[in-house]
């Protein structure tokens, strides 16, 4: 008996609209990849090479790849100023949707996304937070969960980019929100899943400096940044960002709680092979994100693909990946201004209370 396959479409076929059609092509059995959207030459042509064979559609306009007979989901990986739309189109034509993260730079703009998918419930609407599918961070969530460490009380966590001397981040930094929205994103949503999706920040700090890479300046972006969110009920967050890494991709992370600590990735290697000669012991590091979560993205593919066919939960709830947008859109403002950001139960106020 042929077993059923959820018949999904790829927008985008950049860096990682390329991962996700391979994965969703070859490495998901559930999933049945039929089309693909990009206007980009240089990527049809890709698509042409390593889809095209497969019986895959190659659509240069997205509301055309909307069309095809049967479609019952779309993955989302187009440049990050169209997340939103391209999401909304997808909820109203009655389609599953997995985002690439953030759902938008904007946070009024994300909202719209989780109102539209809010009318539809029956649709499986995710937004891909990579990190919740790696095996050792759901290894640590268990951990702490159960209350090995007591209660979760700091977190610290980063993401750190190897170096790109290309400048392809300074591009990028025209469209990805900043630093904050684009990479501590993931750092933040651990947060929110570690210390509690209803958690409510108190206060939001930032700083950063430009390092290496003075042409992002011009888009008020940083190559090196760290902020503090602190959340009511005695819960701290550090986060650092960073896109000048020597050696490679470094995504660490420490939660301390009042009985212990767990640390996820603490020494970096891309595998378990230790050099050792004269100039002492060394191991290789990945050298970027994708080599340290290719396992994760697929995973998430296969669990979003399950949860599309056969109906069941999401392992996390859409309006988290708002909230995470809204905590960097506050990163960002204290980034840009110096200043520290307050709060109170209900929302955003304009001084401490003394």
């Amino acid at each position: 008996m042929a077993i059923s396959k959820l018949k999904v479409a790829v927008a985008g076929l950049g860096r990682m609209g390329k991962r996700h059609a391979m994965h969703l092509l070859a490495r998901t059995p559930r999933a049945e990849l039929v089309g693909v959207f990009t206007p980009d030459a240089s990527e049809l042509a890709w698509g042409r090479a390593n889809l095209e064979p497969f019986g895959v559609q190659l659509f240069t306009d997205y509301d055309e790849m909307l069309k095809i007979e049967g479609l019952q989901a779309v993955c989302i990986a187009t440049v990050t100023t169209v997340h939103a739309e391209e999401a909304i189109k997808a909820i109203e034509n009655d389609l599953h949707v997995l985002c690439e993260k953030p759902l938008s730079t904007s946070v009024e703009i994300s909202r719209q996304v989780v109102e539209a998918a809010r009318k539809k419930p029956h649709l499986k609407v995710m937004c891909g937070f990579s990190r919740r599918f790696d095996a050792s961070y759901r290894d640590a969530f268990e951990k702490a969960d159960s209350g090995m460490i007591g209660r979760p009380s700091i977190i610290r966590s980063q993401t750190c980019d190897k170096h790109d001397p290309g400048g392809f981040f300074v591009e990028y930094a025209k469209f990805s929100g900043g630093c904050f929205v684009d990479m501590s994103v993931h750092d933040i949503d651990l947060a929110l899943w570690f210390f509690g999706e209803d958690s409510v920040v108190k206060s939001v700090a930032a700083s950063g400096i430009v390092a290496v890479a003075p042409g992002l300046k011009q888009h008020g972006d940083y190559d090196n940044a760290v902020g503090i969110v602190e959340f009511f009920g005695g819960k701290v967050a550090y986060f650092f960002c960073s896109r000048m890494m020597a050696h490679g991709q470094e995504d660490t992370t420490e939660i301390i709680g009042t009985e212990g600590k767990l640390a996820v990735n603490a020494n970096p290697q891309a595998n378990f092979v230790n050099t050792y000669t004269s100039t002492g012991i060394n191991r290789e590091v990945p050298p970027h994100y994708y080599g340290r979560f290719e396992h994760a993205f697929v995973q998430e593919a296969n669990e979003w693909t399950t949860a599309c066919l056969d109906n069941t939960k999401l392992p996390m709830k859409l309006s988290g990946a708002l909230r995470a947008v809204e905590i960097g859109s506050y990163l960002q403002e204290a980034l840009r201004t110096g200043r520290k950001l307050y709060f109170d139960e209900t929302g955003r106020i304009e001084h401490a209370s003394l």
